[in-house]
């Protein structure tokens, strides 16, 4: 670690300064990336009052088929993680947002709840490449003292994407139609794979990376890594067996199982909920979701900046700084559990603290990515990533489930309000729980994983 916190004195504007920035184009990339993976995974959501109706769908229904998507991606996320690491992170990016992106446009030619399912299902698989390839390339684009920020500015994409969404479904769907906002959302990823064949390539084959920047970026390795770690080779030596003997993997996997699906939940259900306490409907709900969709995005960003600063400022080694940061985060969401109460006042007060849960969740998210690459060589951290994304889409489908059954027992009931409390307080607490598992229990020192091999 003390190379880790000798190289910590440089700050980000002062690295860009005197060693180069092609290191943050690189991120704007997959910023837009995630922008437009997050756009068209939510354009179902949006439209689910008027899907509904078409298709007479009840609230299991739509479980269901947010279920496929997330069995889908759990199945997705560790074939991709592999794939990825295979064959490297320029192809194996290319190649999954072309096949999301006819995914997304394939679902303008639904005719049912089955074939919403065959193509939500289609799309699960082939987004779930986007985590994997994001965080390979920031372990090859940025040094570890870096990453965190690094993931956090990518990762806000995620609430940009939902910030647009429900500015431009609705007005798409009333003025053309569902089928149209589909076809328009989706074609939008062939645009970026223009930009990305430009400017991608890894660091040691870059012609437009200085020597200096290349110098910064691997400046920070613990211990000498395989020529693969530096470039990438078209084969991954670690299986998945031997990387699930490792407690960083299980730790990873476990915090991802636990509060992934949180942020599914407000993902396919926060226009729901709006709906259901507050009667919102249309472009009505485009302004609470932008709110707490650009409250998380600024909060990804934060949550990756903090542990440098607590490193730079504080005097802290990465391990504390990254184990001090998430306990920070996994505090606040417990605020959700008041929003309803609170909104009973003022829809806005509600609104407001699912962003404060929602942002929570997002800056946990950037620094929970980035312990894989505090943990593992730069050829394992695809398929680490995959492995804990197919344990969050797991988790995802208990949520969803949970949260089809329970609402619908209590629309019956004429107390729908009821099932999003309970939902809510689950929200709160898993991130405190996620935390214990992993840090006192599993990594409390985040050593580095050693592969034999």
């Amino acid at each position: 670690m003390a190379a880790i916190e000798k190289v910590a004195a440089f700050d980000v504007k002062e690295s860009v300064g005197k060693i180069g920035n092609y290191r943050w184009t690189i991120c704007s990339l997959v910023f837009f990336a995630t922008t437009i993976n997050y756009l068209d995974r939510q354009v179902i959501s949006l439209l689910k009052p008027t899907l509904e109706k078409e298709f007479n769908w009840t609230e299991t229904d739509y479980s269901n088929i947010v279920v496929v998507f997330q069995f889908s991606y759990a199945i997705g996320m560790v074939i991709a993680g592999r794939v990825i690491d295979k064959i490297g992170t320029k192809l194996g990016y290319a190649i999954t947002l072309i096949l999301w992106s006819i995914a997304s446009i394939l679902h303008a030619f639904a005719t049912g709840t089955l074939s919403f399912m065959m193509y939500r299902g289609f799309l699960g698989v082939t987004e779930a490449g986007n985590f994997p390839a994001a965080f390979k390339t920031v372990a090859e684009w940025f040094p570890r003292k870096e990453r965190a920020l690094a993931g956090g500015i990518f990762n806000s994409g995620t609430n940009v994407g939902a910030i647009v969404a429900p500015i431009v479904v609705p007005y798409i769907a009333i003025n053309y139609s569902w089928q149209v906002a589909f076809i328009a959302t989706g074609a939008i990823g062939f645009l970026w794979l223009i930009f990305w064949f430009m400017y991608y390539e890894v660091p040691s084959k870059h012609k437009k990376l200085s020597k200096a920047e290349f110098d910064y970026i691997h400046s920070d390795v613990v211990e000498p890594e395989p020529a693969a770690a530096i470039e990438p080779q078209a084969h991954a030596k670690t299986s998945w067996g031997e990387l699930l003997r490792y407690k960083q993997t299980w730790a990873f996997v476990i915090s991802k199982f636990l509060t992934d699906g949180i942020w599914w939940f407000f993902l396919f259900w926060l226009p729901a909920f709006l709906a259901a306490q507050y009667h919102l409907v249309g472009m009505q709900v485009s302004l609470p979701i932008a709110v707490v969709y650009t409250m998380a995005a600024v909060a990804s960003i934060f949550g990756g900046w903090l542990p440098m600063w607590l490193v730079k400022n504080k005097g802290y080694d990465i391990v504390r700084a990254r184990k001090t940061s998430m306990l920070i985060f996994a505090v606040f969401p417990i605020t959700v559990i008041f929003s309803q109460a609170a909104g009973g006042f003022n829809m806005w007060f509600a609104v407001l603290i699912i962003g404060v849960a929602a942002s929570a969740h997002q800056a946990w998210s950037a620094n929970l990515f980035t312990t894989v690459s505090d943990m593992f060589p730069k050829t394992a951290v695809a398929s680490v990533v995959g492995l804990g994304g197919m344990a969050g889409g797991i988790g995802g489908m208990i949520v969803a489930r949970l949260a089809g059954g329970l609402f619908d027992h209590y629309k019956a009931l004429g107390h729908i309000q009821t099932g999003y409390y309970i939902m809510f307080f689950i929200c709160g607490l898993v991130y405190l729980v996620a935390w214990f598992l992993m840090f006192r229990v599993l990594v409390p020192k985040m050593e580095v994983v050693k592969f034999n091999n």
